[in-house]
């Protein structure tokens, strides 16, 4: 991209985002912690609490927000040069690039520039409008999305990162919250998923992916731990099903996630 075309398309990110009050990224070090899942169902809990919403996929490759939020059969409409967000509740909008693909079932082979000029589409292109919130789901790891995110963005308000208790998953937490200070954004917290296992017959907890290694993470690296969120089968089918878990408040996931969403919105807001 030529100078003159940067400075036309960051111009034109700066004026979308300054409709947008608050973004955030939500981001592990690494797959299957249960990211996509967190960041769903935080863009369903903040639309469900009266926020107008945009949850935009930027997980290229492995695009399951169309899945995870029950629509994978809706297309964005594209006029123009401008491309929709997908309807999702009255309150929440949601792009990927799931929504572009011809079906479900089309692989996205692109190198790094394309799936750059994805993203900075997404955020020129797309017709974010007035919102409250932006809720960026990341792919895992500190690469070119994340990077082009923030750089293309700016002014982020913060990053949420999940992690599993094992420390593998733990050692690479590390490295996204040094990520997110190197850059310069604010790390909301640390959101220590599949913490113990509630058994579907008794209720009781257990501990089968160990137990407080994302909250000794968030003690050592001195940033704020959101909370537990235990593994629970229903999680996984509401999943499936593209139903998401916060609407079960009766359940421990629900209760849990309740209160991360309580204090995801105390640090942006507040600050």
């Amino acid at each position: 991209m030529d100078k003159s075309r940067g400075e036309e398309a960051g111009k034109a990110i700066e004026a979308r985002m300054g409709r947008i009050k608050h973004k955030i990224m939500v981001m592990s070090g690494k797959g299957g912690v249960g990211k996509t899942t967190v960041a769903a169902n935080l863009a369903f809990a903040l639309g469900m609490a009266g926020l107008d919403v945009g949850l935009m996929d930027a997980d290229i490759h492995g695009p399951d927000i169309p899945k995870i939020l029950g629509i994978e059969d809706k297309r964005s409409e594209v006029r123009g040069n401008k491309i929709y967000l997908v309807q999702v509740t009255p309150r929440l909008k949601a792009i990927s690039i799931g929504f572009l693909l011809p079906d479900r079932d089309s692989p996205v082979i692109w190198r790094g520039p394309m799936k750059m000029n994805a993203i900075r589409q997404f955020l020129t292109d797309v017709e974010w409008g007035e919102l409250d919130y932006m809720v960026v789901d990341l792919p895992p790891g500190t690469g070119d999305e994340p990077l082009s995110v923030v750089q293309l963005i700016k002014k982020v308000d913060g990053g949420i990162i999940v992690t599993t208790p094992q420390d593998l998953a733990l050692l690479d937490s590390r490295k996204a919250v040094n990520f997110s200070k190197l850059l310069k954004v604010p790390v909301i917290g640390i959101i220590e998923n599949m913490s113990g296992f509630v058994c579907p017959y008794c209720g009781k907890d257990m501990n089968i992916f160990k137990y407080g290694g994302g909250e000794k993470a968030a003690v050592e690296l001195d940033v704020p731990f959101l909370g537990r969120v235990p593994f629970d089968p229903k999680m996984v089918e509401a999943a499936d099903s593209g139903t998401p878990f916060v609407l079960q408040k009766e359940s421990k996931v629900g209760e849990a996630f309740e209160q991360i969403v309580k204090k995801v919105r105390e640090f942006v807001e507040v600050k």
